[in-house]
């Protein structure tokens, strides 16, 4: 009896992983604007095709989408902005966006001196930190922000607004002008980085 409920414990959990999967696999899959978009209506009308305009405009729509979050992150990062059109507006125009999306973003996720900048964090203050004359994780003060980040300083405001990715890049960006770690002697010192 006991060996019944086991074989049908197991069977009830291989069901629900399967359906989980299915239902992940579902979600992972293409977006049905996207599937629409890339095969459109075909009605034909004196000799062209005929594609719903609606459709077609959210179609562009996730395009420039993608091109603006890659342009984002290329901007905060210092890197030159990819350049290539949102039309046409068909899938191998999609595809290329979406990749240069998440190349830019693997590259933002993770700053060159990551581990450098979070151990000069965990001695300066939260990333939130809007004590002035520093402000933010990194403690910037007015004339850094300025100086490495005048678009994020008019855009977003003080360093205690930005994202701690943000954040570190400005930062990352003042260390590659050969400033180093300099900027934060003291706690560099205790990080072991000067």
């Amino acid at each position: 009896m006991l060996a019944n409920k086991r074989w049908l414990l197991l069977l009830m959990s291989v069901l629900a992983l399967a359906l989980g999967a299915a239902r992940g696999a579902a979600a992972l899959s293409s977006s049905p604007l996207v599937v629409h978009a890339a095969k459109p209506n075909s009605r034909l009308v004196k000799g062209s095709i005929d594609v719903d305009r609606a459709v077609l405009r959210r179609y562009r729509a996730v395009l420039r989408s993608y091109r603006a979050r890659t342009w984002r992150w290329q901007a905060t990062m210092g890197r030159p902005l990819t350049r290539r059109a949102v039309h046409p507006a068909n899938l191998r125009t999609l595809r290329f966006w979406q990749r240069a999306a998440r190349r830019a973003y693997v590259a933002y996720v993770h700053p060159p001196h990551r581990r450098a900048w979070l151990c000069i964090h965990r001695y300066e203050g939260s990333w939130q930190d809007s004590g002035d004359p520093y402000w933010g994780g990194l403690q910037m003060d007015r004339g850094f922000m300025e100086g490495y980040a005048p678009h994020h300083l008019l855009r977003r405001g003080w360093a205690d607004n930005w994202s701690p990715l943000e954040q570190m890049w400005v930062a990352e960006r003042a260390y590659r002008t050969g400033s180093g770690y300099y900027a934060w002697p003291n706690t560099a010192r205790v990080c072991g980085l000067i």
